[in-house]
């Protein structure tokens, strides 16, 4: 195996986060479900972006999040995503860039412009999510750099890229680089709403051993399997995944293995105040814990610790040093 040149390589929809408060209420009026994500057209987007509050923009996109959510905890990163050379493009390789992870997929000379997601953040801390995926839709096989793949302990994907034929075929193809250099695979299944559309898929992809690492919640779980009951959940999954997280919110996480399964307390917290990034971060501890040689409990309290950072002030990256943080917490990545 070649060294390492990053822990977590991420690929995903690379999205500035549009972010405003609201109540309940407007929500029901614009026809939102509450908690979650909704794919929207341009016309559409352009609608929100006029009757919603007022925003502030932070570059995001789950993967990306997570990305940064690594280098903040001191590691090594990198981030597949497309944006087009437009200014909200320029934002988001900037802000990913400044954040110290590595950005390398050139932008889109044409096209749709770069994808936004109108965030709804209720009083309860709740996120309602509308995507309009615009650039983010036209990554590409080409887009992947084979190099930076081999050369990534662990190639992270989000789900809500498995939508558009190209991108499918570049997380495909990184999967197939990676598992040639002896590396890890891992998929977050994002939103049931992704799990809803392409559930056959998800399981074929954990099946036959293309991801080794899952990242769902409970309603993610539930849709995968069609089942309400956690523990049926839970044994099927067992059956098909080599390892799997399932995020329980303030109950904590499960880890999942052919062996066992492992409950792992959240960590506390004074208030939620957005609980958008929540699982993308969590996803950037365990990941890096895993890729420094943590055992699966000690990146589960990774993943935790940054979970909880996240979920207490506005946006889905981190605001404060994650390593000092983790340091702090006596667990030194």
């Amino acid at each position: 195996m070649t060294t390492t040149r990053y822990d977590v390589l991420g690929i995903g929809n690379a999205i500035v986060d549009v972010i405003a408060r609201t109540e309940d209420d407007f929500l029901v009026r614009q026809n939102m479900r509450k908690g979650g994500m909704q794919l929207i057209d341009e016309a559409r987007a352009e609608a929100i972006y006029e009757v919603m509050g007022p925003a502030v923009e932070i570059s995001g996109g789950s993967a990306a999040n997570t990305t940064v959510g690594v280098t903040s905890f001191g590691g090594r990163a990198a981030f597949v995503g497309k944006v087009k050379d437009d200014q909200l493009g320029r934002v988001f390789s900037h802000d990913i860039r400044a954040a110290g992870v590595a950005f390398d997929t050139p932008p889109g000379a044409d096209g749709p412009s770069t994808a936004r997601c109108y965030i709804l953040v209720t009083p309860d801390g709740e996120r309602t999510m509308n995507t309009f995926l615009g650039a983010a839709q036209d990554l590409h096989p080409n887009d992947i750099d084979a190099d930076a793949i081999a050369g990534s302990a662990i190639t992270y994907l989000e789900g809500y890229l498995w939508d558009p034929p190209h991108a499918k075929a570049a997380f495909l193809k990184a999967a197939g680089i990676a598992h040639g250099a002896g590396r890890s695979v891992a998929l977050t299944l994002s939103d049931a709403f992704c799990v809803d559309r392409y559930r056959a898929e998800f399981l074929d992809l954990i099946r036959d051993g293309t991801v080794d690492i899952v990242f769902a919640n409970e309603h993610e779980l539930h849709s995968l399997y069609q089942t309400a009951d956690f523990e049926t959940a839970i044994k099927a999954l067992r059956n098909d995944a080599k390892l799997a997280v399932i995020t329980r919110s303030e109950k904590g996480c499960v880890i999942v293995s052919r062996e066992q399964t492992d409950a792992v307390s959240a960590a506390p917290i004074d208030r939620v105040v957005d609980a958008t990034g929540a699982g993308d971060l969590f996803a950037s501890g365990f990941l890096l814990g895993l890729s420094r040689g943590a055992d699966n409990r000690t990146a589960a309290r990774l993943g935790a610790l940054a979970a909880a950072e996240v979920i207490q002030h506005l946006g889905a990256r981190p605001e404060t040093s994650l390593r000092r943080l983790a340091e702090q917490s006596g667990l030194a990545v």
